[in-house]
Order: structure tokens, then C-alpha cells, then sequence
């Protein structure tokens, strides 16, 4: 199977937002000023549970600002190192580098573990050169961490996909498209692998 061509995957399946990142990164260090407090960090869970709960009821058109939104706000860190750290990686990636972005993006695990968008960065390397175990630990990481993030569970459907199993990737790709009835690329996902699954249990 084409998986989608390797930069392009790295760009889309992971949601790594590569093209747009240096306007990304800049306003987010903007952001990240205001959410080094407690109050601001419960600020920002209610942000994500509200954005959530219009997202599962948006238009596609709605949708694509509240993906935007929701992006920017689990890249937030609430460090300005850590910011720096993934920064970096993701230039990384924009690059090519695979070898520095996981450098980088370690660095930003060992130094934040508990910053879920670390190990959904890292994961997009490791998908890079087809580490898809570790990759897919990664990704089952950044889910504990933020089981919300339906990038991650795409992610992850993929993988599954790549190596074999897909019914385990349909469900994955279902999980992602309840948290985001509109993305586009886990519905041509299940598009895509919902007629194999079918026929095969005919």
C-alpha cells in the first residue's frame, strides 16, 4: 500500500501542521505566557472540553477553526524550554532531519513527560523511518496523556493499517471520527478500509 507518501504522512497523518508552524510556534509563545498558573491550566482544560463538545456538533466549515484551536491549545506546554525543544523538532521533521527531530523531540520527553504533544511529535519521526512499534508506543503515550487527541488515534489507525491489522485500524479510525465527525483524512481512512473489513467477514 502507498502509505501516503512519506512527507505527506509525516505532515498529515501525524497533524504536525509543518507548513503553517512558524506562525503556529510564534503565537503560541504568546499564549504559553498566560498558562504557567494553575487557574490558567483549568482555563484551558474547560477551553478544551468546550471546543471539544462544539466540535462533535460543528459544520465542516465550523470545524476546520475549531481543529485550529484545539491544535494550538495541546501545544501549549506551559514551558518555555519545552516549547524551544518542540520547535525544534518539528523543523526538524520540515526538514527532513528525522535524526535531529528525534533528538529534540527525546529531549522534550525526558525533559516534559507529562506534555502529551512531546510523544504525538515524536511518534511522526519514528513513523519516518518506519519504526511503527515505537512510534506506535508513542502515540499510545500521548493518548494516556490526552486521550482526546484524535491526530494520535489516527496515527495509531494507521500504523495498524500499515502493519496488517486492519480492524484494529477502522476502530481506531472510528474512535477518531467520534471526537471529529469531519476529518477529512480519518473519512477517507474508513472510506477507504471499511469495504475490506466487511468483505472479509463475509
Amino acid at each position: 500500500m502507498d502509505i501516503l507518501g512519506r512527507n505527506a504522512t509525516l505532515t498529515i497523518v501525524m497533524g504536525i501542521a509543518i507548513t503553517n508552524l512558524k506562525g503556529t510556534v510564534a503565537a503560541l509563545a504568546v499564549l504559553v505566557m498566560f498558562s504557567t498558573s494553575g487557574g490558567a491550566q483549568q482555563a484551558d482544560s474547560r477551553d478544551e472540553e468546550a471546543l471539544l463538545r462544539q466540535l462533535a456538533q460543528a459544520t465542516p466549515e465550523q470545524a476546520i477553526g475549531l481543529d485550529r484551536q484545539l491544535q494550538a491549545l495541546w501545544s501549549q506546554s506551559g514551558s518555555a524550554s519545552a516549547d524551544l525543544l518542540l520547535e525544534r523538532g518539528r523543523e526538524a521533521l520540515d526538514d527532513g532531519d528525522i535524526e535531529a527531530a528525534i533528538e529534540h523531540l527525546t529531549a522534550l520527553t525526558d525533559h516534559a513527560p507529562e506534555f502529551a504533544e512531546g510523544w504525538h511529535a515524536r511518534a511522526s519521526a519514528f513513523f519516518g523511518i518506519d519504526r511503527f512499534g515505537m512510534a506506535a508506543a508513542d502515540l499510545e503515550h500521548a493518548l494516556t496523556l490526552n486521550p482526546n487527541n484524535y491526530q494520535a488515534i489516527y496515527g495509531l489507525g494507521l500504523i495498524f493499517e500499515v502493519v496488517g491489522k486492519p480492524d484494529q485500524a477502522l476502530e481506531a479510525y472510528s474512535r477518531a471520527l467520534a471526537i471529529h465527525p469531519h476529518h477529512e483524512e480519518v473519512t477517507n481512512a474508513m472510506n477507504r478500509l471499511k469495504p475490506q473489513v466487511e468483505g472479509k467477514a463475509l
